[in-house]
């Protein structure tokens, strides 16, 4: 069912539910670009009845409306809305890429309403002590995070003419990453149930514009706004050895500095490795009764 939501400070978020609207709830972060529709594929859904999903564009992607300068923080505050609006006491949260920052966010400034957390192929904050944060990385990861911190313009306008490019063909943004695509993540990607869930989620996360991407990119690059160290609920936190997105040290790092972290750390795949996990780590988060 979509649906939408009005934020305190009067912002609308698109939202989407499906599964059991009595399951237990999970509270899904997409990646960056990302939708709400790109975190769970159908036969995932399909296999887990008692799970109810919910998900949301986070602002400036889709239909939510941009929230200039927003923090990873933030995504708690819009998260705490949405289960306002939705009746929801407790829940638990996942994220995958780009929103596994913003699941942590969650379980760190909501533990009272956070079950459990999942934060599946993690950055580290940007200003995590001790981490060499490229080590590791792709180089077009590595050219487009350095654009941003240098050239905020050109990093926007960069971005405003790749979305233009995926509204066209959404196959495009795989492109532009396929220095960092491992041959287990392209081998996941060619799947065809996965492959059309990625094409769907690119087009209509960029349909409107690309400030959702800018505005997830900053807030990744900048201060998160929170602690990582300060969560006291459980979290996974899942990875793939060869990722190049998120290198693996960016996970070492999370692990030393969670203190309820599970880790787990598949040595044969990367980035998109994530999606194979799911059912496993939606097991985790929610335990069939």
């Amino acid at each position: 069912m979509l649906d939408g939501i009005q934020t305190r400070d009067g912002r609308w978020l698109t939202v989407e539910e499906y599964g059991d609207r009595d399951g237990t709830p999970v509270v899904l972060l997409h990646g960056t670009p990302g939708c709400r529709s790109g975190v769970v594929p159908e036969d995932v859904v399909k296999a887990h009845p008692w799970v109810r999903f919910i998900a949301y564009d986070r602002p400036g992607y889709a239909d939510s409306d941009r929230h200039p300068g927003r923090r990873v923080a933030d995504a708690a505050r819009d998260v705490a809305d949405l289960a306002d609006a939705l009746g929801l006491e407790r829940f638990s949260v996942l994220g995958r890429s780009g929103g596994a920052p913003h699941a942590l966010a969650c379980a760190a400034l909501m533990p009272a309403r956070v079950r459990r957390a999942a934060a599946l192929v993690s950055l580290a904050p940007p200003d995590a002590e001790g981490l060499s944060w490229f080590d590791g990385m792709a180089a077009s990861n590595v050219e487009d995070y350095t654009l941003a911190l240098t050239d905020t313009l050109a990093f926007a306008e960069r971005l405003a003419s790749r979305a233009a490019a995926v509204r066209q063909d959404p196959a495009q943004l795989l492109v532009t990453i396929r220095d960092g695509l491992t041959d287990a993540d392209r081998r996941i990607v060619s799947q065809p149930a996965v492959g059309d869930m990625l094409l769907r989620n690119y087009r209509e996360a960029l349909r409107t514009s690309a400030y959702g991407w800018l505005d997830d990119a900053l807030a990744l690059l900048s201060h998160w706004g929170f602690d990582p160290a300060a969560i006291t609920r459980p979290v996974l936190l899942w990875h793939g050895a060869q990722d190049r997105f998120s290198p693996v040290g960016h996970f070492e790092w999370l692990l030393g500095r969670v203190p309820r972290a599970r880790p787990v750390l598949d040595p044969d795949t990367g980035h998109f490795g994530a999606i194979e996990a799911l059912p496993a780590v939606l097991d985790w988060l929610c335990p069939a009764s």
